[in-house]
């Protein structure tokens, strides 16, 4: 069999054995399973009314990227976007962009948190790289009952009122026509 005839009847394989080998590699590993993540993205859900429950504790002290210490109360009968995430995690870094364009529509009437337990400086560059302008925390304390999660990313939609109106866990895209009109209704309200 000649070279022409063996690749073409195992041309599959060879792209395939290229896309594991891709895979293996650190530098090639993250913007391709970012591009999957990105792929396999849906409008997240709205939690149905009687499975949601309400924040009863807002006290919840948090430090920005430039040491500024703030407190979740701030939020308290407020609309509330709340990301836990981290850069080293795939799905995480894939639905930033779509958080990024609701943030430019909504920052002036929503508040949003992007929380990550790492180091100031790398998130600094992290998001730097990307030209991000998302409110970025650090948690040093354990967040509210509510509001915890061991899988990431975990975002929350709060109402006004603190119910917790979306908790969705995995890769999600925020930017969708659904979550608008979502939070524009929590917004009328």
């Amino acid at each position: 069999m000649d070279l022409k005839n063996f690749l073409k009847k195992q041309w599959s394989n060879i792209l395939f054995g290229v896309f594991i080998i891709l895979l293996i590699i650190p530098q090639t590993r993250m913007p391709i399973q970012v591009f999957v993540q990105r792929l396999i993205s849906f409008s997240p859900s709205e939690t149905s009314e009687e499975k949601r429950e309400t924040l009863s504790d807002y006290n919840w002290p948090l430090v920005g990227l430039n040491s500024e210490e703030i407190d979740f109360s701030q939020s308290e009968g407020k609309v509330v976007v709340l990301n836990f995430w981290a850069t080293w995690c795939p799905p995480c870094v894939a639905e930033m962009p779509s958080f990024q364009k609701l943030y430019d529509d909504y920052a002036s009437k929503v508040d949003f948190y992007f929380v990550t337990t790492e180091k100031p400086d790398k998130v600094t560059r992290f998001l730097k790289k990307h030209n991000y302008s998302l409110p970025a925390y650090l948690q040093h304390f354990e967040s509210p009952d509510q509001l915890q999660s061991s899988v990431l990313p975990t975002t929350y939609v709060l109402s006004k009122t603190g119910e917790i109106v979306v908790n969705e866990s995995g890769v999600a895209d925020w930017n969708s026509k659904k979550i608008r009109n979502l939070l524009d209704k929590l917004l009328s309200e």
